[in-house]
């Protein structure tokens, strides 16, 4: 409240700066007058000429002080006729200011002029270390004793307009302020196991700064601490900028208004990594007249962090934006933040709960991946001023990436093609910066397999060749396939495709997987299932979520090799261990359905695999081990260029050994390392050799009997125009 009579504003406080620096400073004199009052109460002295010498003779650096309160307008006047003119001047100069950090925690946390003021006289020290001295003088403390005033010194501040109350109501009253203070964190005690009255307290180092200004961000962001920056309003992006559905953007726009009325109070994000969950929140924060204060979503947060969160936006200007990544099941509290009742933007992922009192007022908005029109936009805006081959844009745009992950893979597009010489950026450079992106979260769970090649490389029956092609387009058609159903089914699929490859070890269903990605120009990690597999309750579910939400992100071809593995059949619960074995495979059957990317299971035990999974599954493909056409072409393939193995004795082996695939390449493998050594090429002895040692490893006999070919006897061509007639069904099969 402003004193009555008082004097009009000096010129030298009206030319003063409305900036928050200098707002501290003038608080710093207000406490420094509430300083000489103390010294009043400590220096005996009858008339006020000596009591200024007596002052200045123990604490000549005050006399500086002064001198420049009298530049401001005080010159003359006694103590308490300088306190009531500094606190309604400082009420008048306040006024026209913006922002003032200091003026924001009065009004946010609702603090009196006396409370402030308090503040001011304890954190004297941290400006000055010249006081500390001059607090044990009137405590009588020894040197090197704590800096600050004890509570019994600061119980000797005498009553003044505005200030609190005398005697022991005074002293209720100042206890009260100095309890509110440290509620909000901007205090703490130095000496918390003394007796209370020799409770020394000083302010809390990084608000003490966002009191300065020093941390309030104007035009660019402020690094507050390693767990916390501060980002401008005027920085905000503008919610029409960053290519959101127009629905989205609708429900956004209602949004400001719900906050202002107090009707909403928490915004939560939820959604996939980098897909612009963080800047939609800076945006609404800008729209509420707002900047956003950061909590890095990697730094381990403790108590202490949080406590300091709400005197920190209120100072800064900002709105909390915190960020939680839950696992299945995991719950989070939202923070109670002291003094702020502002709203907070929290960026969550599809999964997880939110409690505490802020979560009564919580809006919960879905941000999923931009579909391919947006994708097309967000990729001609990042390739903006770079040139492109025509096809760039259409073959990126294909890929499901988040929103951020397309402006960086654009950025390292352009040094892939520097490094590769390219004039101009080609998909290849675009699919090298996508690998190039941040992948350390899923390959901590699942590791990439090389891809190249095509589907037509792969020797299969018509039957699975047919099921292959299906998949493919599947793939392809996946997100525009919901807009070509009717209604009712339209909500029941998304653009996930799961596919279950089943059969015989060796049948090429893992080969397969790999050369459809390379159809797909995708490329393909599989689960590791150590990685994954935890003895801990709930820590198999945990990893499966994050492998799932990454692989969705990135938009490549998840492969769980030996899948039956995890997806065996429920059984009957006799023990505990059974119970969270179902718990897992009860979580895995939620998660593949709600599956967004493209999921490759294989396994050799079809009949183990729960029922529930088959259902869930968009397409099933049955292989086989190869019949001898089947063989002869992979052999065909498999075998060096330049082999010397006689079209007679490779036709009997096709013929006799049943071999799978698999076997086929170790026994290519170990004949091709045979004629290694032997400096030469691969020919029928090295062969036959490979063989017998495949058969050994299978506990049965080579069916086929080896013997040098006569010298009439043509070389088989690597890639023969026709296929030489196969002998009879007279062959062994490996188990």
């Amino acid at each position: 409240m402003k004193p009555e009579n008082l004097p009009p504003l000096p010129s030298a406080l009206e030319q003063t700066p409305r900036r928050a620096m200098e707002h501290f400073k003038l608080y710093f004199f207000a406490a420094i007058l509430r300083v000489l009052s103390l010294i009043a109460t400590h220096t005996p002295a009858e008339t006020g000429r000596q009591l200024e010498e007596e002052v200045f003779a123990r604490f000549p650096f005050m006399l500086a002080y002064t001198e420049e309160l009298a530049y401001y307008g005080l010159d003359g006047l006694t103590l308490d006729q300088a306190e009531r003119c500094w606190a309604g001047w400082l009420e008048q100069w306040e006024e026209s200011a913006a922002f003032l950090p200091i003026r924001a925690l009065r009004s946010a946390a609702n603090l009196d002029y006396a409370t402030l003021l308090l503040l001011f006289v304890i954190g004297l020290n941290e400006e000055d270390a010249r006081f500390s001295n001059l607090f044990r003088a009137l405590q009588g403390g020894p040197e090197g004793d704590h800096p600050g005033p004890s509570l019994a010194l600061l119980s000797t501040l005498d009553s003044w307009p505005g200030s609190f109350a005398s005697g022991a109501d005074g002293f209720s009253e100042m206890k009260r302020a100095l309890n509110r203070l440290h509620e909000l964190n901007l205090l703490e005690i130095s000496n918390p196991t003394a007796p209370r009255l020799d409770w020394v307290y000083r302010p809390l180092g990084i608000l003490w700064d966002a009191l300065h200004g020093d941390l309030t961000p104007f035009d660019q962001p402020v690094t507050i601490s390693t767990w916390c920056r501060a980002v401008p309003m005027l920085m905000a992006p503008r919610l029409q900028d960053l290519v959101l559905p127009e629905t989205f953007l609708a429900a956004l726009s209602r949004i400001p208004a719900l906050v202002t009325q107090g009707e909403l109070q928490t915004i939560v994000l939820r959604g996939p990594q980098h897909n612009d969950r963080q800047l939609v929140l800076q945006a609404l924060a800008g729209l509420l007249g707002l900047g956003s204060l950061m909590m890095d979503e990697f730094a381990p947060f403790s108590e202490e962090h949080w406590k300091i969160v709400g005197s920190l936006a209120i100072l800064t200007g900002c709105m909390p934006i915190i960020s939680f990544e839950l696992a299945p099941g995991e719950t989070a509290q939202l923070p109670n933040l002291s003094g702020y009742s502002g709203p907070i933007g929290v960026v969550a992922g599809r999964q997880g709960g939110l409690i505490g009192p802020r979560a009564e007022r919580l809006l919960a908005l879905n941000l999923d991946l931009p579909d391919l029109p947006s994708r097309r936009r967000l990729w001609k805006a990042a390739l903006t001023g770079w040139p492109c081959s025509p096809d760039v844009i259409p073959t990126a745009a294909s890929l499901r990436l988040t929103r951020g992950s397309i402006r960086r893979a654009a950025r390292l597009a352009h040094t892939a093609a520097s490094l590769s010489g390219h004039s101009e950026l080609t998909p290849d450079d675009i699919q090298q910066a996508i690998r190039l992106l941040n992948r350390q979260s899923l390959e901590t769970l699942a590791h990439r397999l090389d891809n190249h090649g095509s589907l037509a490389d792969l020797a299969v029956n018509e039957e699975t060749r047919l099921e292959l092609d299906s998949l493919l387009s599947r793939i392809r058609h996946r997100e525009l396939l919901a807009g070509s159903v009717g209604s009712s089914l339209r909500d029941q699929i998304n653009p996930g495709v799961r596919a279950l490859f089943s059969g015989p070890s060796g049948s090429g269903k893992t080969l397969a997987a790999r050369l459809l990605a390379a159809e797909l120009n995708l490329d393909i990690y599989r689960i590791d299932l150590s990685s994954v597999v935890n003895k801990y309750i709930g820590e198999t579910e945990k990893n499966l979520s994050r492998v799932f939400s990454r692989a969705e992100e990135l938009d490549v071809v998840l492969l769980l090799d030996e899948g039956d593995a995890l997806l065996t059949n429920r059984t009957a619960v006799s023990s505990s261990n059974d119970r969270y074995a179902n718990l897992e495979t009860n979580y895995l059957l939620q998660r593949i359905e709600s599956f967004h990317g493209i999921l490759i299971v294989t396994t050799n035990a079809s009949e183990r695999i729960d029922q529930a999974f088959q259902r869930r599954m968009d397409v099933i493909i049955e292989f086989h081990l190869p019949d001898p056409a089947e063989r002869w072409e992979i052999w065909v393939s498999h075998l060096p260029e330049y082999h010397q193995v006689s079209a007679p004795f490779l036709t009997e082996v096709v013929g006799r050994c049943a071999l799978s695939g698999a076997q086929i390449r170790n026994a290519v493998l170990h004949a091709s390392l045979l004629a290694l050594q032997a400096e030469g090429a691969v020919n029928d002895a090295w062969l036959f050799q490979a063989l017998q040692r495949e058969y050994r490893k299978a506990g049965a006999n080579c069916p086929v009997k080896f013997q040098p070919p006569a010298a009439s006897l043509p070389i088989l061509p690597s890639r023969p125009a026709s296929q030489p007639v196969l002998p009879g069904a007279d062959h062994q099969e490996l188990d």
